[in-house]
């Protein structure tokens, strides 16, 4: 796929991460899965190479670049077929908003390791009954003397069982008003109060999903990120690199799949001519590849607006091109499992398990239907039904 619009630089980092993404590719990810491990080895030697930590200041030990560079990392690895779900979250989430709200304690603590892999931050957001409402997290914090104390659930949550520390949103009361906002804290793993429970997926992953439970978890003055008073600012500063992040994911794997589905077009001859030689089989995979390079251009464009720092323009665009990306991912594996016919099922090609996996950027970390309303609402000025 062609890299327009972008510059040399941006050009050599694809090639660059696609030769790394290559030398471990879609059979290193999927043997990780059938051990019950996380990539480790990948993520090792990214980390070292700089690729994990290419948007953290480099006065931290990182690339000192933005999310426009780490989600062309996150989706070179996954046209390579070996993507790496914590990217997501640790770096761009919790590296992100540690970056900007943090103190410079937890700067110095945090983003060094979270830079070149050696710690790795799951974060917690979504809860049993709030789901896409944030307004509705139950999670609170309240003051203890210098302590906070948290208590709360959360549900699939990514990676807790390979995570140095769970940035965990919860709400405390506002003095002034009385009303909830949210907070953001750094939990330690094996804090008094502070459970895990793994969920059984059908869906194939390296990383494992859990829930979480927080009894009275007790934590130190120095765990709340950033301003008690900031809220809103605070937690959007990690969602919007989290939804491009996403679209690259999908977009990654979309390339994969297409990729995949185009070589087997070429070689693959029923009567006299190979198969993609027919419309019917040319077409769609012409249009899936269309598809993809739309979503490319805008998950580019959400990203270079918030490395400028709009972050109410990043906001509008890292909607649109997670939604742009997770429909282009879904039909181009159709698409590419289509082609193959029962091959398309078989363990041998690789294909199979991305149905599943492709349902996922429809519907995280937000759903196709909320991004619709936020459309709805917040860019044509329509009316909310809710």
């Amino acid at each position: 796929m062609s890299a327009t619009l972008e510059t040399d630089e941006h050009k050599d980092l694809r090639a660059a991460v696609a030769a790394l993404g290559k030398r471990y590719g879609r059979a290193y990810l999927t043997r990780t899965v059938a051990e019950g491990r996380p990539p480790t080895e990948l993520w090792s030697e990214a980390g070292k190479l700089g690729y994990l930590g290419v948007n953290l200041p480099e006065a931290y030990g990182g690339g000192g670049r933005g999310i426009t560079e780490l989600s062309i990392v996150l989706e070179e690895l996954g046209a390579a077929g070996c993507p790496l779900l914590m990217m997501v979250v640790s770096p761009a989430i919790c590296g992100t908003v540690i970056a900007r709200f943090g103190t410079e304690e937890q700067k110095r603590t945090w983003l060094p390791p979270l830079a070149n892999g050696t710690r790795t931050m799951a974060f917690g957001i979504t809860e049993p009954d709030a789901g896409s409402n944030s307004h509705r997290i139950t999670t609170t914090a309240r003051r203890d003397g210098a302590d906070w104390v948290l208590t709360g659930r959360k549900v699939f949550i990514s990676g807790v069982d390979i995570s140095d520390a769970v940035l965990v949103v919860g709400r405390t009361e506002d003095a002034r008003t009385g009303r909830l906002k949210p907070c953001l804290f750094i939990v330690p793993p094996d804090a008094d109060g502070f459970q895990r429970h793994p969920i059984d997926m059908e869906l194939t992953a390296a990383e494992k999903q859990f829930e979480l439970v927080l009894d009275d978890v007790r934590l130190p003055a120095d765990a709340l990120v950033g301003d008690e008073d900031a809220g809103l600012l605070q937690l959007f500063a990690g969602l919007n690199p989290e939804r491009i992040m996403t679209a690259a994911f999908a977009i990654g794997m979309g390339r994969h799949a297409l990729g995949r589905a185009v070589e087997y077009a070429r070689e693959r001859t029923v009567w006299k001519a190979p198969i993609g030689s027919h419309q019917a089989i040319a077409h769609p995979l012409a249009q899936a590849h269309i598809d993809l390079e739309l979503a490319r251009l805008m998950t580019g464009k959400a990203a270079r607006l918030y490395d400028a720092g709009d972050d109410v323009g990043a906001g509008e665009a890292a909607n649109m091109a997670k939604y742009a990306a997770g429909e282009a991912c879904v039909r181009a594996v159709d698409q590419a499992v289509h082609t193959l016919g029962g091959n398309g099922l078989t363990r041998e090609f690789g294909l199979a398990s991305l149905i599943t996996a492709a349902r996922v950027a429809r519907i995280a970390p937000v759903s196709r239907e909320m991004i619709l309303n936020y459309v709805s609402h917040q860019t044509l000025g329509l009316p909310k039904s809710y």
